[in-house]
């Protein structure tokens, strides 16, 4: 039965997630398999479309590399970590430039879903709130419209989100006593003790350390959620979990480490300060500040009421070309409003990004679970810890990434919030309507999220 259900969930996502989706352009990542293939880090850049692909001169998000004099050598260099494109590097070897990084975008969404279902069975919880849970990660938060889309930057929390979910269930498996909600663990923090220097290393977190820092090697900050390794998975003691999967997300780290050195002559690439500076000028209706880091604690207030304030524009007079609409007024004499009318709508997405209790509001079952925080959970205590540390780096950042529906940087901690919501909707099994209910109109409310996503051209 549940194998049943997971691979049901699993079509049920393919279909939605490629059978409409939109074709964009953005495919850094293609091109930088292209790169990998003829040997080198530096794309093909600036490149005018032809008839064999779409070109490249159009991206923003790429650091041209200058001769001396500051004309241009032909070549760039894309800044995101590179896993997503070495993914690609076998069907770029086949397809060319012509790859379609959105369509595989979507086969690997739906295998996402698949992952998840597969790591709420290591939660402990009842199969409706197992269910529950997998549904609104897979058609109630901004994954829906991650997985749909598959632009450079949602093919890269694609990735991650996958290989977390992953890391996440191999700890769960393996440590089973950290899942219990309600009751002391056994196996608490600080209990037990390394018999020799042959246990030191527990494989099973090892590996689940290995596919979180696999994940890092796409999103950057999903490593923030580190601490949540020494809390959940197998070992016996918090210095031996998080050792083991320290050593095995070390791995990857270090790999792309390396790969920036050699890439760039500097661990840390220098395309991102480039690109901020850029973006802090282009862009000054964002509130963007040059003098500012681009991580900086100053960002933070603005960048909170967008994750949690910011609301749809509801009844707007009129829809810019910019976004889609070609102006046209709605306040003019017998217009009528529709809900996925681009032109004239009931409501529009904030392009910068809407709050998660709006977009998900079925994020609030996190709630009952926090109250199993480190005295009686460990699997709760480390993922609230995962969260918040995640998401304070993500508010530090100068952007919160627009364009977009929903709020996108909220795909780096679901694979920790998910447990939690998991767990909330266990705690509310005497309000099954409720958890019902918020499961549907997070549903409903991405639904007509990605709609109109789509139809405004985002």
């Amino acid at each position: 039965m549940p194998l049943a259900v997971g691979l049901g969930l699993v079509a049920v996502a393919l279909v939605v997630y490629t059978v409409a989706h939109p074709y964009r352009f953005y495919n850094h990542f293609v091109w930088q398999a292209d790169a990998f293939l003829h040997g080198r880090a530096a794309i093909d850049y600036p490149v005018a479309a032809t008839d064999e692909n779409h070109g490249n001169d159009f991206f923003q998000d790429v650091l041209p590399i200058l001769n001396s004099d500051g004309t241009s050598t032909g070549r760039g260099l894309v800044p995101f970590p590179p896993l997503p494109a070495v993914l690609l590097v076998p069907f770029v070897a086949i397809w060319g430039l012509a790859t379609n990084d959105q369509l595989i975008a979507g086969v690997l969404g739906a295998a996402d879903v698949g992952v998840a279902w597969w790591m709420l069975g290591r939660v402990g919880v009842g199969f409706r709130a197992r269910l529950a849970t997998a549904v609104f990660f897979g058609f109630g938060t901004v994954f829906w419209y991650t997985a749909q889309l598959g632009t450079t930057w949602y093919f890269a929390h694609v990735v991650a989100v996958g290989l977390t979910l992953g890391a996440v269930g191999v700890a769960l498996g393996r440590d089973p006593a950290s899942v219990d909600a309600d009751n002391p663990s056994p196996r608490h923090c600080g209990d037990g003790a390394i018999a020799s220097v042959r246990d030191l290393i527990d494989g099973p977190q090892f590996l689940a350390g290995l596919l979180f820092g696999l994940a890092g090697t796409a999103r950057l900050s999903v490593l923030l959620g580190a601490p949540f390794f020494a809390f959940v998975g197998g070992g016996g003691t918090w210095q031996r979990r998080a050792l083991s999967a320290g050593l095995g997300a070390a791995i990857p780290v270090a790999a792309l480490l390396l790969y920036n050195l050699v890439a760039t002559g500097s661990v840390v690439h220098p395309a991102y300060e480039f690109l901020y500076r850029q973006e802090a000028l282009g862009y000054p209706s964002l509130n963007y500040h040059a003098d500012w880091s681009i991580e900086d604690l100053r960002y933070i207030p603005q960048n909170l009421q967008i994750a949690l304030l910011s609301l749809p524009v509801l009844f707007p007079d009129h829809v810019p070309a910019a976004l889609g609409g070609g102006d046209a007024l709605c306040a003019v004499a017998g217009a009528t409003r529709g809900l996925f009318d681009p032109t004239c709508p009931i409501a529009l997405p904030r392009d910068t990004g809407m709050s998660i209790l709006v977009s998900s509001p079925a994020f609030l079952l996190v709630a009952p679970a926090l109250r199993s925080l480190y005295a009686r959970s460990r699997l709760v205590t480390g993922a609230a810890i995962a969260i918040v540390l995640i998401a304070l780096v993500n508010l530090m950042h100068f952007s919160q990434g627009w364009v977009q529906v929903g709020y996108r940087f909220s795909n780096d901690f679901i694979p920790f919030a998910l447990p939690l919501v998991a767990i909330g909707a266990e705690r509310m099994r005497q309000h099954r309507r409720l958890v019902g209910g918020l499961v549907v109109l997070s549903v409903a409310v991405n639904f007509w999220g990605v709609a109109m996503g789509d139809l405004l051209g985002w």
